[in-house]
């Protein structure tokens, strides 16, 4: 059984049960289906690769605690669309106690519920699971039946999951760190290989063949590659126009590692060197973010970080002509949104934006204090809209983010990122001694 697994029963209350579905297949278009992505909370728990399992949990049932529901093995449909577990898989290659075809799950359900006190199970996930559910629930309501027992309480588990994904472990923090290496080398050669004339495109496709042959399943989202003006819109991704001489080009790309996300953000000069406005205002964006990441350690909190973050860029907006007054009064009426609108980062996991919380409160008053075993992204950025004339003109159509993983440690930030250079002259005498003519 996984140690995930084991930890999750261990906080799950007395005589309870839970059910946690696995994803499905999506349409991409008629017949096609998009490639398959597991469900991270069955991932985490289960490391079973299928869709369209269910894992059921049950403590109580001391012989088999852990058992899947499995698609079963069928000749056919394997030739067409690819090997099956089976249940005969499901027991011998991912540790279930028992396992049985997935059809069978709706007629078990009464007997794996009845007799416990409570059902961990997150509705408006599964949409035919859930009217499984309900429908076994209501029917017990209406017949009233002395001799059933159904739940009468439902957790949501992701109380539970959301908290230890939090906290990485040893072994997840290395496949982070194997994620993290695959997009900064990515990134690496993104800045020797980028010249003008290549379109964002070019440099996508260079970027993520790079990723998968050296063992990522893949973009851990998809990747944003713009040049010019392209940067200052924060989710581009048409990625389709020509990166020219005299430009930035910002690229957000990360991979994905067993089931892992990497997300590094870079911003550099299309033909190698920077000019005196860039530098400028990519000094500003590199400063705030240095000093973010080193923010990142035990005790600082989510919000004060997002403060610390929105004072430093205002300041440096203020240096730069971009934004005029007081720092306390442009900050109290959000003058930074102009250039700065999103946060300076979040978690990070088996989901980009991963599971947990970032309030100790439902009043989202207390923030959460960073611990060991978190990580974080630190991802400032300024954005001159081209056509924003109130900007200084040497400045408009300039967009700059920075972006690394930090790993929480009882020793300060670890930077899981820091293979790819952020430092201006060192970016410009890299992409000098690279062949990119």
């Amino acid at each position: 059984m996984r140690d995930q697994l084991k930890r999750f029963i261990d906080q799950m209350e007395d005589n309870s049960i839970a059910i946690i579905p696995a994803a499905h297949e999506k349409t991409r278009s008629y017949d096609t289906e998009y490639k398959f992505r597991q469900d991270s909370d069955f991932w985490y728990l289960t490391g079973f690769p299928e869709p369209d399992a269910i894992a059921v949990i049950d403590p109580k049932n001391k012989r088999a605690p852990y058992t899947l529901y499995v698609r079963p093995r069928d000749p056919l449909m394997e030739t067409w669309y690819g090997r099956r577990q089976g249940t005969e898989g499901a027991q011998k290659n991912h540790g279930a106690d028992k396992a049985f075809p997935s059809d069978k799950f709706e007629k078990d359900l009464p007997k794996l519920l009845d007799g416990h006190d409570k059902l961990y199970y997150r509705f408006s996930v599964d949409a035919d699971l859930d009217r499984q559910v309900l429908a076994y629930l209501s029917g017990q309501r209406v017949r009233r039946l002395k001799t059933a027992y159904p739940p009468h309480t439902i957790i949501d588990p992701t109380i539970i999951l959301g908290e230890m994904r939090l906290h990485k472990s040893e072994q997840e923090v290395e496949m982070m760190q194997t994620a993290a290496t695959i997009a900064a080398d990515a990134h690496i050669l993104a800045m020797k290989k980028v010249k003008p004339g290549m379109t964002e495109g070019q440099v996508e496709a260079l970027m993520e063949a790079f990723m998968k042959d050296k063992g990522a399943s893949g973009v851990a989202y998809n990747s944003i590659v713009g040049g010019g003006d392209n940067a200052t819109i924060l989710h581009y991704v048409e990625n389709n126009a020509e990166l020219k001489d005299g430009d930035l080009l910002l690229i957000d790309a990360g991979a994905e590692y067993q089931g892992y996300a990497s997300d590094i953000t870079r911003t550099f000069p299309v033909n190698g060197k920077f000019t005196p406005a860039q530098r400028e205002v990519y000094d500003v964006v590199l400063d705030v973010q240095g000093k973010c990441v080193e923010y990142t350690s035990v005790g600082n909190t989510v919000k004060a970080r997002q403060e610390y973050s929105i004072e430093l860029l205002t300041e440096g907006m203020q240096k730069l002509g971009l934004l005029k007054g007081k720092t306390a009064d442009l900050i109290k009426k959000k003058a930074y949104l102009k250039y700065y609108m999103h946060g300076v980062g979040h978690y990070l996991g088996l989901d980009v934006h991963d599971a947990g919380r970032y309030f100790t409160d439902q009043e989202a008053k207390n923030s959460r204090p960073f611990a060991p075993g978190m990580v974080l992204t630190v991802e400032p950025g300024i954005y001159v809209p081209a056509d924003d004339k109130s900007a200084p003109a040497k400045y408009r159509g300039i967009g700059i983010r920075i972006e690394d993983d930090v790993l929480v440690t009882e020793n300060g930030p670890r930077n899981l990122t820091a293979k790819v250079t952020k430092a201006p002259d060192e970016i410009e005498s890299l992409m000098q001694r690279s062949s990119r003519k």
